[in-house]
């Protein structure tokens, strides 16, 4: 199954990545609008039924869609470096955009979340929450997936729906894909990793950018000359 966007592995990863079109092309989108236009007609596979540790083959993960955001010419742009789910990263994600927008009116400015550790669970939809008990995985920080939930929807809101909506990019780590799935059968789901992880992996929100490591695809960005946060 293909399906629209709408709103270990580094050795293999970044030499696949670095293969092919220089990452930051002349030919990127110039306003967020253009870039979340540009994103929503690329097709992100989501029907895996097994995925290995390391990922080797293009159409394992949205490479399109990285190499669409490392291309993106509007400025300013900013990298995340999100690992902890309980750190309040959205919010500060939230306050940039708005200091960057509102303040400095820079209306295009751009930021992006290259999201790994536990801060990758945000980024599954509830119904992987409960289906492998990810709440327990929090260490009782979350019952829900109460990131992904919207409040006012207004600017201040620090929902990933909300900033998904404004023009921020999550992208997910296969790595931390891949110890989700690890962690979730030691606390009692059932199935081998590779099904496990592959299930989850067809469970990431949509619009998120699947990376095979957010550690592999932050020097795509960085070179791109993206600013980086951690």
């Amino acid at each position: 199954m293909f399906t629209r966007r709408g709103l270990s592995g580094l050795t293999a990863g970044m030499a696949a990545l670095a293969a092919g079109p220089a990452a930051a092309a002349s030919g990127g989108a110039s306003t967020i609008a253009e870039l979340q236009a540009r994103l929503a007609k690329l097709p992100a596979r989501r029907d895996f039924k097994s995925v290995p540790l390391v990922l080797e083959s293009r159409d394992t993960w949205d490479d399109d869609a990285i190499r669409e955001v490392a291309a993106y010419r509007g400025n300013p742009r900013q990298v995340w470096d999100n690992k902890d789910i309980a750190s309040g990263w959205a919010g500060f994600m939230r306050n940039a955009l708005n200091g960057q927008t509102l303040s400095f009116k820079n209306r295009d400015f751009l930021t992006v979340s290259m999201t790994r550790g536990d801060a990758q669970l945000a980024l599954f939809d509830q119904s992987a929450w409960d289906k492998y008990g990810l709440a327990k995985l929090t260490g009782g920080k979350f019952t829900t997936n109460s990131l992904i939930v919207a409040g006012s929807g207004d600017v201040q809101d620090p929902a990933i729906s909300v900033l998904m909506k404004r023009g921020v990019i999550f992208m997910a780590c296969h790595n931390a894909v891949w110890a989700a799935a690890g962690r979730a059968i030691a606390a009692g789901a059932k199935g081998p990793q590779e099904e496990v992880a592959a299930d989850l992996t067809n469970h990431l929100l949509p619009g998120v950018v699947l990376t095979p490591g957010a550690l592999a695809t932050l020097p795509l960005l960085q070179q791109a000359g993206f600013h980086y946060v951690t």
